[in-house]
């Protein structure tokens, strides 16, 4: 141990580590942030601490299965000459789920307050469940860039712990805002429906790179900050 924190290589791995598995992480945070928003708000909190504990230990799980992960990826069958995995079932089938919820999500936003209403009484243990769903999905991701980046197992749990409480920290005023700011949420529900296709995608074998996708979603939210600025100026003339 004593030689890994006195090794420069070790603190640059863990370093860009944290960072890509907190870049990584801000859907995850979003989906949990949106999903817990339908329950009572003396809930909200609780399901959302659960959420990312939840996506720690199955992350910290799969760092120890690295072998078990590297099976997935094994070929099952083929269909048109296109193999499939149970990795690539897994990244489909979670796409296809978020797919679902956002656009869901998007059409009781449309519809109004009664729908609205409707969805809020959704169930502690169904929003924990479908967190628990998508954590599994987004871990691959996680799991695989830590295993391309970092040589110790020790430096890749340490990199998902640090990104995690970051991101336990960042929840809450994420929801808040999401939550105070209708237009805001539109365009979360946005960035997910694009990560849905682009898992989708990915058990497809035709990859999207992510930096496209937030790149895109960084300059959608410029332009809604300029207008949340914008209608706040135009208040306080009011």
């Amino acid at each position: 141990m004593i030689e890994l924190l006195a090794n420069p290589a070790v603190w640059v791995s863990f370093l860009t580590l944290t960072v890509l598995e907190i870049v990584l992480g801000v859907d995850n945070v979003i989906f949990i942030s949106i999903a817990s928003s339908k329950l009572p708000p003396e809930q909200r909190r609780k399901a959302r601490t659960i959420g990312l504990i939840g996506a720690l230990l199955l992350r910290i799980g799969l760092l120890f299965s690295i072998a078990w992960i590297v099976s997935l990826q094994k070929p099952l069958f083929e269909i048109f000459s296109q193999s499939f995995s149970w990795r690539d079932i897994i990244l489909i089938a979670g796409g296809v789920f978020l797919l679902y919820k956002a656009t869901s999500e998007i059409f009781v936003e449309m519809e109004g307050p009664e729908n609205t209403q409707r969805v809020i009484v959704t169930g502690f243990a169904s929003v924990i469940l479908q967190i628990m769903v998508l954590d599994l999905v987004f871990s691959f991701d996680s799991v695989i860039t830590a295993v391309g980046i970092a040589d110790h197992l020790e430096v890749m749990i340490a990199a998902v712990a640090v990104a995690i409480l970051i991101m336990m920290i960042a929840a809450e005023p994420i929801a808040k805002f999401v939550e105070d700011h209708p237009s805001t949420k539109m365009l979360a529900l946005a960035f997910l429906v694009m990560v849905g296709v682009a898992l989708v995608a990915d058990g497809l074998h035709q990859h999207f790179e992510r930096g496209f996708i937030y790149a895109a979603m960084v300059f959608a939210g410029g332009v809604e900050g300029l207008n949340l600025l914008r209608n706040r100026k135009h208040r306080k003339k009011a």
